[in-house]
């Protein structure tokens, strides 16, 4: 991809687009940053840049998408946002930030990229993980917080896991993973992309651009991806039967099958992480690393180590016999219901946020089941209180920060009983992501005492 010379408008200064312009700038592009934001919020950022980067600040700057040979869009910016929408009406190309990765990287580096609506970090996380222990240089980077056009100029040679959100894979055109990945399709996000089928059909571009002769590894047990047709090998998992071929759980043992030659990987009793959506998570990770020829003995080493991600079921601590849990990760209903599920002790969750269009009618019915008492705030408070009152559960208080969430749960926890922060909803009504609101969950419950803290 030649770029010297091309007049390039980044869309959004948030960590990728920021990233996207510094690789940009390296290859010799004429950089333009636009952003919503005021010039006053966005301080750092500007800081941040080359004085030769032009800028259009909030929300009166204009922008003419036609003078631009390319646009480079963050995550967070819809398609029909009125600024993709002229450029796409001009005949400008918009690709996402992976897709502008992937055209510059290094051609010793491949990319395992993984998608599907929860449980992506952590199984991402766990694939660099098993190729670090295998030897390989490697990276975890995408929508798990490290821009992937970052990751590609820190690695020379080597596989980078990357993980692709929805709002990523729906501005790519040439992104060619050597394998991908797709845990589960669940609703999410179906504020911007309306339908379910819109959503799985967005998800399932994860593989288009795959050969013949690459796998796709995918959940067996999922209705959704059932329908897919990958133009490549097609590998399967499954936590609830055994198969044929595949990854699956067997005699408590997990199992591969590539080529004709069953491979006990590891007990489930070796690895540390919790809940049977973990197992999943695993068994993705486990197919897409011998997909890619990673001996089993290398997973098994990385499998038995691996602890998990921050915000994503992260035991904080334990203050007077409860254990105090971040998982802001959870930001929709079925999120939060597999964490519920991870846990046999009584409850008390925090919950709330803002609504990303999903159902809490099955999220109700479990935390009238498995929930001691409930602590909302944020936008949907309402919305969830209602649904979980028409469920039958009435124990509900609700607060309008985190810290206040925090200090209501630890005056109604009991020894032996967990405080959950898995909200269920997005974090922008109240937090510039779910990482600030975990972080101050984390902060608010270390002020609670001077306990040890859980690793």
């Amino acid at each position: 991809m030649r770029l010297i010379g091309k007049k390039v408008l980044v869309a959004g200064m948030a960590r990728s687009g920021l990233a996207a312009t510094r690789l940009l700038l390296r290859h010799g592009a004429a950089v333009t940053v636009y952003d919503r934001k005021e010039t006053a919020e966005l301080e750092a950022e500007i800081k941040s840049l080359p004085p030769d980067v032009g800028t259009v600040l909030g929300s009166n700057g204009k922008v003419d998408p036609g003078v631009f040979d390319l646009v480079v869009t963050s995550p967070g910016i819809p398609l029909d946002s009125p600024l993709l929408a002229e450029s796409i009406q001009a005949g400008v190309p918009v690709i996402s930030e992976i897709e502008l990765a992937y055209r510059l990287k290094p051609p010793g580096v491949d990319f395992l990229a993984v998608t599907g609506t929860n449980g992506k970090t952590t199984t991402t996380a766990l694939i660099a993980d098993i190729l670090r222990t295998s030897g390989i240089p490697s990276a975890a980077a995408g929508n798990i917080g490290i821009p992937l056009t970052q990751a590609i100029e820190e690695l020379a040679a080597g596989m980078i896991a990357v993980e692709c959100s929805s709002f990523q894979l729906e501005t790519i055109e040439s992104f060619h993973p050597r394998c991908s990945g797709v845990i589960n399709i669940t609703p999410d996000h179906l504020d911007r992309h309306r339908t379910m089928e819109n959503y799985a059909e967005i998800k399932s571009r994860i593989f288009m651009n795959q050969d013949p002769d690459e796998y796709t590894v995918l959940n067996h047990m999922d209705p959704w991806i059932a329908k897919f047709k990958p133009p490549c090998r097609t590998l399967y998992f499954s936590a609830d039967r055994v198969l044929e071929r595949g990854v699956w759980i067997e005699d408590g043992k997990i199992t591969a099958s590539l080529e004709g030659r069953r491979e006990v990987i590891c007990g489930v009793s070796e690895v540390k992480l919790r809940g049977r959506h973990n197992l999943e998570n695993i068994l993705c990770a486990v197919g897409m690393t011998r997909a890619v020829g990673i001996p089993p003995e290398a997973i098994r080493e990385a499998l038995v180590a691996f602890a998990g991600v921050r915000h994503r079921l992260q035991e904080v601590r334990t203050l007077n016999g409860v254990l105090y849990v971040n998982d802001s990760k959870g930001t929709n209903p079925e999120s939060t219901i597999k964490a519920l599920e991870s846990f046999s002790e009584p409850i008390i969750l925090i919950a709330g946020g803002r609504s990303k269009g999903g159902d809490f009618d099955k999220l109700a019915h479990l935390i009238a089941k498995k929930v001691k008492a409930l602590v909302l705030l944020g936008e949907a408070r309402s919305i969830i209180r209602q649904t979980v009152e028409d469920a039958g559960f009435k124990e509900i208080v609700e607060v309008d920060s985190i810290e206040e969430a925090v200090l209501a749960a630890h005056r109604i926890a009991q020894p032996g009983e967990v405080v959950l922060l898995s909200p269920a909803c997005a974090s922008w009504d109240m937090f510039r992501d779910y990482e600030e609101r975990g972080d101050l969950f984390c902060r608010a419950v270390m002020a609670l005492g001077e306990d040890e803290v859980c690793v």
